[in-house]
C-alpha cells in the first residue's frame, strides 16, 4: 500500500489530522500548537475527514500555514513540508515537531491568545481538559518535567504549599507580571505536570499536582 494511503486508513488521531484545505491562520493555528505542545503531529492538507483526496495547490496552503506559525503562533513555529501526488492530486503533508520550549499559544482574537493541546483527535484548550486524566496528560507529568524553572514557576510552587489554589489575576498580582506571560507560565506548568486545572466553577483556578 502507498505510504500516504497507510497513513489515511490510520484515521485522524493524536498525532495525524486531515484538512480539506486551509483558508483560515487563527483556525488552523490551534491545530500547530497543539501539536508542538503534545507529540507533535502531521495533517495531511487535501484530504478531507473521511479520508478521500481531493488535492489541493500546494503553494497556497503553504502561504496561509506560514503566516499562520509566524504571527498566530507564540512562540512561532517551524514546519516541514512534504508534497505527495496520488492519481494526480497533490496532497500538502505538514509536519509539526514536538516543541522543546513549550508551551506554545494560538491567537484566537487580538489580545487574547490561548494554549492547546491534542487528545485523541481533537485540538483542546487547554482550560477545558482538566477534569479527565488522558494519556497526552499522563506523557506530560514527571518524565517530561522541565529540569530548570524560573522565579515566576517557583513563586506558584511556593504560593500552592501554603494555599490550595491560585487562579489567573492572583498569580499576575503575586508575580507582578502581565496577563500574557502569566498565562503562558501557567500554562507550561499543566502541561509539565506541575499544576492541575479546575474549570467546573466560574473562574479557573490551578492547584499542585
Amino acid at each position: 500500500m502507498h505510504d500516504l494511503l497507510r497513513l489515511i486508513a490510520n484515521g485522524e488521531n493524536e498525532q495525524l489530522d486531515f484538512k480539506k484545505t486551509i483558508k483560515h491562520p487563527d483556525k488552523i493555528a490551534r491545530t500547530l500548537v497543539s501539536f508542538a505542545n503534545t507529540r507533535g503531529g502531521i495533517i495531511l492538507v487535501g484530504v478531507q475527514d473521511n479520508g478521500s483526496i481531493v488535492g489541493i495547490d500546494p503553494e497556497e496552503e503553504k502561504h496561509t500555514l506560514q503566516l499562520a506559525a509566524q504571527f498566530y503562533c507564540d512562540p512561532p513555529l517551524s514546519l516541514n513540508y512534504n508534497e505527495i501526488e496520488h492519481e494526480k492530486r497533490l496532497v500538502l503533508e505538514v509536519i509539526i515537531p514536538e516543541s522543546s520550549i513549550k508551551p506554545h499559544l494560538a491567537k484566537v482574537k487580538d489580545d487574547d491568545w490561548r494554549g492547546y493541546v491534542r487528545v485523541k483527535d481533537e485540538s483542546v484548550q487547554t482550560s477545558k481538559r482538566a477534569s479527565t486524566t488522558t494519556r497526552s496528560e499522563i506523557a506530560l507529568t514527571d518524565a517530561a518535567r522541565p529540569l530548570n524553572l524560573d522565579e515566576p514557576d517557583y513563586q506558584i510552587v511556593e504560593f500552592l504549599k501554603t494555599n490550595r489554589r491560585i487562579t489567573l489575576p492572583q498569580f499576575m498580582k503575586l508575580a507582578h507580571i502581565p496577563r500574557r506571560r502569566a498565562y503562558r507560565i501557567l500554562v507550561k506548568l499543566v502541561l509539565h505536570g506541575y499544576l492541575r486545572l479546575h474549570d467546573k466553577e466560574e473562574e479557573d483556578y490551578y492547584t499542585l499536582r
